[in-house]
């Protein structure tokens, strides 16, 4: 009995999340052309943000790296911009009753960029780097559960893990490479996506073109897309206006309705898959003092905070959870409040020994507009509280090594993103994560989070979730802000682009119209 019933909560979560998902659909729109006949052929020039900071798959971590990474790699499986889990390498997988082994049967003649078909040799090797079984060092973390991966024939892969977990399918989006060329893909980058790696040159973007042997019949429309790093908000805009990008995805709301006004580019819109924060160092004083943190957090208003930069479009949220997983998402709001509680935070200050205030450093990404707007409202809310917030503009790169490698820094303005399970969003702040950047430590958050993975029943893993967000926001580990909207705007004569509910450019389904 139990068996089956684990074998119906493994499908009743995928169809959750599936519901649930972080953001959706093709959002809002002004002059979409996506009802218009396409037509293939065409390149495209899609503005980003920051540099890559790997080509190999299994090790690149910034989310702006995965968006483009999303055309060139596929996993077993990969995620729908609905929300689903699709089938991708693999044309079937089914999962034992008990959860412990996975067996995938790979789609047949699906080849890599080289030319190679793809082979079960290919995905033994591809999941035992990423999971550490090839050389005892994991590359993706989630995937250290993989105990072996066996090739049963040809077309087929088993793969066994320590721990049954509802959330597991969702890592095998892992990419597959060739075998044996790990070392290789930094330099040369081979998967089985809609388009294969050309070029790169640092600072500058990446060039990728058609995979004409693509498994999915019908796709990709566009011979070429160039992804061009524009590191300047200003500059985004001038391209964008003087016709050198085609597509740009992250519109603050002031870009929005000035490229509006010019009547050449549809603009649309739809929730991100963001929670943005104010994140603190909990290892540097003051910060290492809850009260400190805590005074921060009554002294940041987000409603105006959204207003100003948003345009009042945002979700305000208290936690590290994205209301559109709504089985999981705690209302959380209220402990702090949505606006500034000058007279409180001055109070904690106080009783922290810090009567007169202090100097605090937040350090912000300069290419991400919507970041730095968000602290320039941050910054003067907190001055009345007696802190003397500074900004500190650094390139992405810096940001990279300096703040969310290196932990070098004080309080910084920035987003965490969805991979479309909630535990994605909440394993960071165990004290052990590699991705803990703000080094908050909480004995009793670490053995929520364990049981909460360990948990085959939904609503007590929901349960346990719940009991995590609630830990983090009453120890002030960071002061969460909001789920932005993404806004991005696109020359009228295209069509096709999709939002997902993970951090993508989907350019497999974009095309220019008749």
């Amino acid at each position: 009995m139990r068996k089956k019933l684990l074998s119906y909560l493994l499908m009743a979560f995928l169809t959750m999340a599936a519901l649930g998902g972080c953001a959706g659909g093709t959002g809002e729109s002004s002059g979409d052309n996506s009802s218009k006949e396409p037509v293939y052929g065409g390149s495209v020039v899609v503005g980003i943000q920051q540099d890559v900071d790997s080509l190999d798959p299994h090790k690149a971590t910034a989310a702006g790296t995965k968006e483009i990474l999303f055309n060139i790699f596929e996993g077993l499986v990969k995620a729908d911009e609905n929300g689903n889990l699709v089938k991708a390498i693999a044309s079937d997988y089914t999962i034992s009753e008990d959860g412990l082994v996975y067996t995938f049967t790979l789609r047949e003649n699906v080849k890599f960029h080289n030319g190679n078909v793809v082979t079960a040799e290919d995905v033994e090797y591809s999941l035992e780097r990423a999971s550490g079984l090839l050389d005892g060092t994991p590359l993706i973390s989630s995937l250290k559960t993989l105990t072996s991966v066996d090739i049963i024939d040809n077309q087929t892969v088993q793969v066994t893990v320590g721990s049954a977990n509802t959330e597991l399918i969702y890592s095998f989006t892992a990419a597959i490479i060739p075998k044996g060329s790990g070392e290789d893909e930094q330099a040369d980058p081979i998967g089985t996506g809609p388009f294969s790696f050309v070029s790169y040159t640092p600072q500058e973007g990446i060039v990728i073109a058609k995979n004409a042997d693509y498994w999915q019949e019908g796709l990709p429309y566009l011979d070429e897309v160039k992804f061009k790093i524009v590191n300047s908000p200003d500059t985004a805009l001038m391209d964008l206006q003087g016709g050198s990008i085609d597509i740009y995805p992250y519109l603050t709301d002031s870009q929005a309705a000035e490229v509006k006004n010019t009547g050449d580019f549809q603009v649309l819109a739809a929730p991100s898959d963001v929670v943005q924060a104010l994140f603190l160092n909990n290892a540097v004083e003051p910060l290492n003092n809850v009260k400190v943190r805590q005074a921060i957090c009554y002294a940041l208003d987000k409603e105006s905070i959204n207003t100003f930069v948003a345009g009042g479009n945002a979700t305000l949220v208290g936690s590290a959870m994205l209301p559109s997983l709504k089985d999981y998402y705690v209302e959380l709001n209220d402990v702090y409040g949505t606006t500034a509680n000058v007279e409180k935070a001055k109070e904690l200050l106080k009783d922290a020994g810090y009567p007169d205030g202090f100097d605090l450093k937040i350090m912000v990404p300069s290419n991400y507009a919507f970041h730095m707007q968000t602290a320039e409202v941050a910054v003067e809310q907190l001055k009345a509280a007696g802190i003397n917030a500074t900004i500190d503009a650094v390139e992405w790169n810096t940001w990279l090594t300096e703040c969310y490698q290196g932990r070098n820094y004080e309080a910084t303005i920035c987003g965490i993103t969805c991979d479309m399970t909630p535990g994605y969003l909440l394993n960071r702040f165990q004290t052990e994560s590699s991705k803990n950047f703000i080094n908050f430590k909480n004995a009793e958050y670490d053995a929520a989070y364990l049981k909460a993975q360990e948990s085959l029943d939904l609503k007590e893993k929901a349960d346990y979730y719940g009991q995590l967000q609630k830990i983090l926001v009453e120890d002030a580990g960071t002061a969460f802000i909001q789920v932005p909207p993404i806004t991005i705007a696109m020359k009228k004569e295209l069509g096709g682009y999709k939002f997902y509910p993970i951090y993508v450019q989907d350019m497999s389904t974009v095309y220019y119209t008749k």
